[in-house]
This record gives C-alpha cells, structure tokens and sequence, in this order.
C-alpha cells in the first residue's frame, strides 16, 4: 500500500514537472526575423497582436479605455479585437464585406497587451493581411509572397450589436440569439477533471450542489448556448452534461461517477473563462480502513531549511544570510521534536549549508513517508530597510494578490541555480488547480496546522502576525502531504532581522513551531481514528 501511494504521489509531481513552453514567437519575413512575446494557457499558444503588428509594419490604433486594437492593413482591410472577448469583427475592402468571427475562447489581457490564440486566429489575420501566414516546421510564423484573397464564412456569426464609438466588450448586452458561455472543454487528469469554461462575459457569481451523482451548477446573469454545452466531449468523472437557461441564469447539470469527491469553480484571470475542478478519490481509498490509519500514523515530520549552499537566499540589513536562519531554526525545531515526541522521526531536507534543488525537498519528504511538511523562510523587500514586519504562514493556492505573486517568484527564483530549471512548469491558474487537486486531501489539515502556527508564534514570539496566505511554491508542490511554509520575518526590517539573527529569537520561533506541530498531533491522530 505505501509503494502504491508513493507511485502515486510521483505520478502527480510529475504531471507538474513539464517543460516549460518558449515565452516568444519568431515571424520570419523574408530575410527578416523577429521576435514577439507570447502567452501559454491550456497547452495553447496565444500571441501579442500589437507586437505582431509591429513585426510586420501594420497599423494599429489602440484604445485603452474599452481594450480594443484596431488593425488597419496596407490592402486597407480592418480587424477590430477586445479584450476578454472572443468576437473578432473584420472589415474588408475588397469585396466590401464586414464578418464577425467568434474564436472558441476569449482573448486575454496580459500587461495591458491583448493576445490572441494562435491556431484559431491566425488564419482571420491572414485574410485581413493579403498574405499567406503559415506554421513552418521550426514553429515559426513564415510570412509568404501569395496573395491571399479567399475569404472563410465558415466561422462567420451575426455580429452583436456595436456601433463606431462602443466597443464589443466583456460587458456589452446582447440580443437573446447571442449567448455568453460558448462551449466546454473536459480532460481527464490523473487525480479529477477539469472543466474548462469559455465565457465572453464575466460570471458575477455562482451557485453549486451534489446530490445523487448529479453536480449542479448555477451561473448568474450568463445565457449557454445548450447545444455547444450538451455535445461536448465527457471524459473522466463526466459522463453527461446538461444544461439550460433559467430566465437570466444557466443551470449545468454534471452526471459523475462514483469516484466524485469535491468540485471547485474558479476564475481564470485577465480572461472571463471559468475552470471547474471535479476531484477523483484517488487519496480516498477506504477499503482497507486499518491499513489507511497505520499508513497516516503521525510518525515523520519533514523540516526543510529553505534555500542554501550556493544559493543564501535573501541578505538582511544587519548582513545575515536567510539560508543560515533558516538552518537554524530548523534544527532547533527537530531537536525539540526529538527531544518531545519520541515517537516522532525528524527528516530534514538539509541538515548544513548545502544547495538542495526544490524537486528534491518534495521527493525527499515523499520516500520518508512524511506526515507534515514545514518549509522554513525568511521574508525581505526589494529596498532595504523597510517599515515591513511580521510573520507569515502560506498554503499551496494561487497568490491572489500581488504581494503573494512577488514572493512565490522570489522563493522559487532559486531554480536558477539549478542544473535543470525547465524541469518545472510555470505555476499558471490551469496548473495550479492540478496542484490543489493533488492537495486536496490534505488541505483540511494544511489549513489545521497553519492556522496553529499563527496563534503559537503570535503568542511566543516578538514577532507579529501578518496572518495566513496563499501562494504558488514550488517546493511544495511534491510533497504529498499536509503541507505549509513559513516566512518567519523581514530580513529587510532591522527589529526583525536583528531578533531572526540572535540564537535565542531562533529558538522562541523552534518554540512556537514545536507547539503547533504538539497541538496539530493531538487534532490529527484524533481524526484520522474518528473517520
């Protein structure tokens, strides 16, 4: 059963683990190449429409307020594209023709650039352009010399209604012909499904139900169009979707199979889609209760020193390297738990000062058979000193603020000291729902003990809290088991750095991590024996 558990437990870290896409895309002109950023989501390509207007020498005109480019071709053809909008509204000069195109999913708003998606766009533009635009065997944009004067009505809709000064926008009211969720895409992962929802309108909010296998979701204030919904391909959990339009609502009806557990409706940033995550029970085998309880015996505790060796992570205002502080309240916490729980196995990712690859910290407290894993850091500001203090406590979740973004970047930048940084796949919202997927077993018990450190450091340290966050680390997404990480105080803050230098601010922080993880045994034996 352990062996069964760990396979399954690398299988999921290495759906993580994929190489990451090239972040830009060269045209090829003749002679000529350029280079033009792109942007990856869902195994898709999507392309800057102002950086290949400028690639090419095309005119654009582009309108900030109602995030429209405008683009204006020497054949004097337009292509009007909004943000978070998948309508792409062609003028053409010859024949004197206006088409609108609707893509199968939303363009997306990323650094104030709208980005289109490669495969479905790229032969709108072509059109518009004059000039054949082919995916040469290098994938490269090759702009060819013939002349392109076909013009597809295949995709052509009757375009929603839009005069010279609106744009055709997330918000724009439609008539009732036109529809807001457009379509599904269902793929079956390792440990659930997930649901991709292509939406040309923001969901205000929804409402969701389980029962008797059937999984009802209701979105606000959004009309489907049923009959792209009803025939979309079921994999997985899915055996069946319905679905229908309740005066200003749509209701989707789910039919699973048994192995449903949990579901989740998230947004997907700079985009109006939605994603559904529908969680299998592939960490809920039950059949052998007795052997499932031995196997969650609280027995090991994972103590991982982050950063190291050649990589010293942050440097305070007072000189003392984050790698150093963080050995050493590490150590000083194992000691503690030795010392305290006999029964309890320490297994630190780093017992001295030695660079260990993030991969391997997660893998690490895997083959140990870790019950807890507690990564240790310490937190810092670009610009030193600084006003900002406090401790914080993270669980594996999207950042959903800037501030959490900026220090999961610093945190997993530690890949640049790796002999293989392309091993990993940059977290985006898809990937992370894998990786809450993978956690979602353990996340009940994440939460449990973070929220026990907080209160333990709080009352046993001098420094405050700045309370418990959720942000994309790389180090702990392998560790398959309840899971957090620590940011024990601003370097870049004297009063903090000063007492995170001093062995016995080290040891009040060992203190209070000690008596969470005391108090988080206590909770955690008592559920296990109660399920």
């Amino acid at each position: 059963m352990k062996h069964k558990f760990l396979y399954i437990s690398v299988f999921i870290l290495s759906a993580f683990c994929i190489v990451q896409a090239q972040n830009r895309l060269a045209i090829v002109n003749g002679q000529e190449v350029k280079y033009i950023p792109v942007y990856n989501r869902q195994s898709s390509v999507y392309f800057s429409v102002r950086h290949f207007a400028e690639a090419l020498s095309i005119n654009y005109f582009i309108n900030r307020t109602t995030q429209k480019i405008e683009l204006k071709f020497s054949n004097n053809n337009k292509l009007k594209i909004t943000a978070k909008n998948p309508f792409v509204v062609f003028n053409s000069f010859s024949p004197d023709l206006k088409q609108v195109f609707q893509l199968p999913t939303s363009t997306y708003l990323v650094n104030g650039d709208i980005y289109v998606p490669l495969k479905y766009s790229l032969h709108i533009i072509e059109q518009a352009f004059g000039k054949a635009l082919e995916i040469n065997s290098k994938n490269q944009i090759e702009v060819g010399s013939v002349q392109v004067n076909r013009i597809h009505t295949a995709e052509a809709k009757e375009p929603p209604a839009e005069d010279e000064n609106k744009s055709v926008s997330s918000e724009s009211s439609y008539s009732s012909a036109d529809f807001n969720i457009t379509g599904l895409d269902i793929e079956e992962k390792a440990n659930g499904t997930l649901v991709h929802v292509y939406s040309n309108k923001r969901v205000p909010s929804y409402y969701s139900a389980f029962k008797d296998g059937v999984l009802k979701i209701i979105f606000r204030k959004v009309k489907t169009d049923i009959n792209a919904v009803e025939n979309a391909d079921t994999e997985g959990l899915v055996k069946k979707v319905k679905a229908k339009n309740i005066n200003d609502d749509t209701e989707f009806l789910f039919e699973l199979n048994a192995d449903y557990t949990t579901s989740e409706v998230i947004n997907v940033d700079n985009s109006n889609d939605l994603l559904i995550t529908i969680h299998n029970k592939i960490f809920a085998n039950t059949d052998n209760k007795e052997k499932l309880k031995e196997k969650w015996n609280f027995d090991v505790v994972v103590i991982d020193a982050g950063h190291g060796g050649k990589d010293a992570g942050a440097i305070g205002v007072n000189g003392v390297k984050e790698k150093d502080v963080n050995l050493g309240i590490a150590l000083k916490l194992g000691k503690l738990i030795q010392r305290k729980l006999k029964d309890v196995k320490v297994v630190y990712t780093r017992s001295d000062d030695r660079f260990i690859e993030l991969y391997k910290r997660g893998k690490i407290a895997n083959d140990k058979g870790g019950k807890l894993f507690i990564s240790i850091h310490c937190n810092s500001t670009p610009r030193k000193p600084t006003d900002a203090n406090g401790f914080e406590v993270y669980l594996l979740r999207p950042g959903r603020t800037e501030e959490a973004i900026a220090i999961a970047e610093r945190e997993n930048s530690v890949i640049q000291y790796e002999e293989n940084p392309d091993r990993y796949q940059k977290l985006t919202d898809e990937n992370f729902i894998l990786v809450s997927m993978a956690h979602s077993a353990y996340m009940k018990y994440s939460e449990q003990f973070a929220d026990l450190i907080n209160q333990k450091y709080a009352q046993k340290t001098r420094i405050g809290s700045r309370g418990i966050k959720q942000a994309g680390f790389y180090v702990l997404v392998g560790a398959a088991m309840p899971s957090v990480l620590v940011e024990t105080g601003f370097l870049s803050n004297r009063k903090d750095a000063a007492y995170l230098k001093s062995k016995s601010g080290q040891q009040k922080i060992a203190e209070a991590i000690f008596e969470a993880v005391k108090n988080f045994k206590t909770k955690y034996e008592k559920s296990i024996n109660s399920e």
